[in-house]
C-alpha cells in the first residue's frame, strides 16, 4: 500500500472530528438539521485548521445518500466519491490558478444543469477565492446572488480582507480559529497510539507550539520527527536533528549572563554555535527564553504559553533578573534579530548582544532615571530653603494720605523689610553641602547619589504617573526655580 502522509490520512470526515472549531461544527449542523441550507458559504481563517476539511464534510453532509444529514456515513458511494475527489457534483476549484473571467463564465454555464448522480446538490468549492481577479468577482455576483436551487458555492480562503464586500454580503461568513497547543498535543498523542510510536509528552508539545496553531503543520512536522526517530519521539534526538538549543543550555547561558560571567558566557555560546545551531535559529529560541521568563516574573505559570514547566527555568536567574531587566534584554534580542539581516558578521552581533546581557543587572531603565532626578531636585530644592532663611511677612500697604501721596509712599517703602539672602560665602553651596558653582559639580553630586543607592542590585521600581522624560526633568531642573535661586550665580 503507498505511503500517505497523516495530513490526509487523518482529515476530519465529520464534524464532530473538527478539532478546534466548535461554533462552526455546531452552527452547520443545526442548519443542517432545521433544512436551512445557504448557498453560498464563506469559510476564512489562517492555513491548516480546517476550512477545505469543513467544506467536504459539508458536502458529504448535503449529498450522502441517507441525507441530507449532519453526520454523514462514509460508506456510500456519494461519500466516498467526495472523499477522494471523483465525484461529479462536487466541483472543487483552485482560486489561485483560475483567476479569470472565462473561467468563472465556464462555471455559469455550469449551474444551468442539474446534478448528475445524486440529484440532490451541485456544491462548488473554491479555495483560495481572493486570488480571483475583480473582474472574476464581478462575474460570480449574479449567479451567487441568485443560483438554482441545488446549487451551493463554499468558499474558503486565508485572506478575508481581499474578498469584496460584494461577495461577503451574498455568502454565511464562518470564521476559523487557531487551534490550541494542548488539543494539538492530545491529537498527536492519539496519533502516536494509531501508529505504535512512543513519544515523550515534552516532545509533542514542542510539536505543537512549533505548528502555531495549525493541525497540518503539526501533521507534517510530525511525519518529518518520526522519520529519524525510529518509533521512540525523544525531545534530544529533535534538538539534535533540527539544530535546536534545549532549555538546559539557555539555562546555563542565563545564568552566566545574570553573573557578569562574559567570558563564560561567551565560550558557552561558542559551543552552542559549533553544535550546529544556526545564529538565526538561536537568536529565535533565546527571545523564546525571555519571554518566558518574563511570563514567570510576571506570574503566568501556564505551561502552554511558557513553553516548559515553571520548575525546569533557572531560578538563579528569575532571582537576579527582575522584570525591567528582563523587559530590556528582550529588547535586545529582538533588536539584534533585525540587525543580522544586514550586518557584516551575524556573529559579531550576536556576540555583542551575548556582552550586553551579562551587564544586564546594572542597567538603568528610564522611569528608574527619572525617579532619582526627582529626588535629586528634591533634595537640592530642600537645601536652598534652608539656605535662604526664614521670610517674613509683609506688612499691609498704607494708604497714602490726601496731603501728599509721594511722602505716604516713601513711608510705605521705609516701613518694608528686606528678606535676609544667604552670606556672600554661601551662595555657592546649598544646605547640604551642594556646590554648584563649579563646572560638572552637578553631574558628580548626581553620580555620587545614584552610587549611594546601589545601581547594580536596583530591584524594579515602581511606575511612575510622571510623562516627563529624564532629560526634560533635567532641563527643568536647569531652567526651573533651582537655576534662578541663590545657589547659582547669575
Amino acid at each position: 500500500m503507498a505511503y500517505e502522509v497523516t495530513a490526509t490520512r487523518r482529515r476530519p470526515k465529520s464534524f464532530d472530528e473538527l478539532a478546534g472549531q466548535e461554533f462552526v461544527a455546531a452552527t452547520l449542523k443545526k442548519s443542517i438539521e432545521t433544512g436551512h441550507i445557504a448557498h453560498a458559504y464563506l469559510f476564512s481563517g489562517p492555513r491548516g485548521c480546517g476550512k477545505t476539511s469543513a467544506a467536504r464534510i459539508l458536502a458529504r453532509s448535503l449529498n450522502c445518500e441517507k441525507g441530507p444529514t449532519a453526520a454523514p456515513c462514509g460508506v456510500c458511494s456519494s461519500c466516498r466519491e467526495i472523499s477522494k475527489g471523483t465525484s461529479l457534483d462536487v466541483i472543487e476549484i483552485d482560486g489561485a490558478s483560475n483567476t479569470s473571467v472565462n473561467d468563472v463564465r465556464q462555471i455559469r454555464e455550469e449551474v444551468l444543469f442539474p446534478p448528475a448522480q445524486s440529484g440532490r446538490r451541485k456544491i462548488y468549492i473554491i479555495d483560495e477565492v481572493h486570488m480571483l481577479s475583480n473582474s472574476a468577482f464581478n462575474a460570480l455576483l449574479k449567479t451567487i446572488e441568485e443560483p438554482p436551487p441545488y446549487i451551493v458555492f463554499i468558499f474558503a480562503t486565508t485572506e478575508l480582507h481581499e474578498v469584496p464586500a460584494t461577495i461577503k454580503s451574498r455568502c454565511q461568513q464562518f470564521a476559523f480559529r487557531l487551534i490550541a497547543i494542548e488539543t494539538i498535543r492530545d491529537i498527536l498523542k492519539d496519533t502516536c497510539a494509531e501508529m505504535g510510536i512512543q513519544a515523550e509528552d515534552e516532545a509533542l508539545f514542542w510539536i505543537a507550539k512549533e505548528s502555531t496553531g495549525s493541525l497540518r503543520d503539526a501533521y507534517t512536522l510530525f511525519d518529518q520527527v518520526v522519520s529519524f526517530s525510529d518509533g521512540n519521539i525523544r525531545t534530544a534526538a529533535i534538538r539534535e536533528k533540527l539544530g535546536l538549543v534545549g532549555l538546559d543550555m539557555l539555562n546555563a547561558l542565563a545564568e552566566a549572563c545574570a553573573a557578569n560571567d562574559s567570558a563564560g558566557a561567551l565560550t558557552l555560546m561558542d559551543s552552542i554555535l559549533e553544535s550546529g545551531v544556526a545564529i538565526e535559529q538561536f537568536v529565535i529560541d533565546l527571545a523564546g527564553y525571555c519571554r518566558s521568563l518574563l511570563l514567570l516574573k510576571s506570574g503566568v505559570v501556564r505551561e502552554s504559553l511558557l513553553g516548559y514547566s515553571p520548575d525546569r527555568f533557572s531560578a538563579p536567574v528569575l532571582e537576579r533578573w527582575d522584570e525591567v531587566h528582563i523587559e530590556q534584554g528582550l529588547s535586545i534580542i529582538l533588536s539584534l534579530y533585525r540587525d543580522i539581516r544586514y550586518s557584516l558578521s551575524p556573529r559579531y552581533e550576536l556576540e555583542t548582544a551575548v556582552s550586553k546581557l551579562c551587564w544586564l543587572d546594572k542597567w538603568i531603565s528610564p522611569v528608574e532615571l527619572s525617579s532619582a532626578v526627582i529626588s535629586l531636585r528634591n533634595s537640592i530644592l530642600s537645601g536652598k530653603t534652608a539656605a535662604m532663611g526664614p521670610v517674613a511677612a509683609e506688612p499691609p500697604a498704607t494708604e497714602p494720605s490726601a496731603g501728599g501721596s509721594a511722602a505716604g509712599e516713601r513711608s510705605a517703602g521705609d516701613n518694608a523689610r528686606v528678606v535676609p539672602g544667604p552670606a556672600a560665602g554661601d551662595a555657592k553651596k546649598s544646605g547640604d553641602g551642594l556646590d554648584l558653582s563649579a563646572p560638572g559639580s552637578f553631574a558628580a553630586e548626581f553620580r555620587k547619589m545614584m552610587a549611594a543607592r546601589g545601581t547594580s542590585a536596583l530591584s524594579a521600581p515602581e511606575r511612575s504617573d510622571t510623562r516627563e522624560s529624564p532629560l526634560e526633568l533635567v532641563r527643568q531642573m536647569f531652567r526651573g526655580t533651582i537655576v534662578s535661586g541663590p545657589l547659582v550665580k547669575s
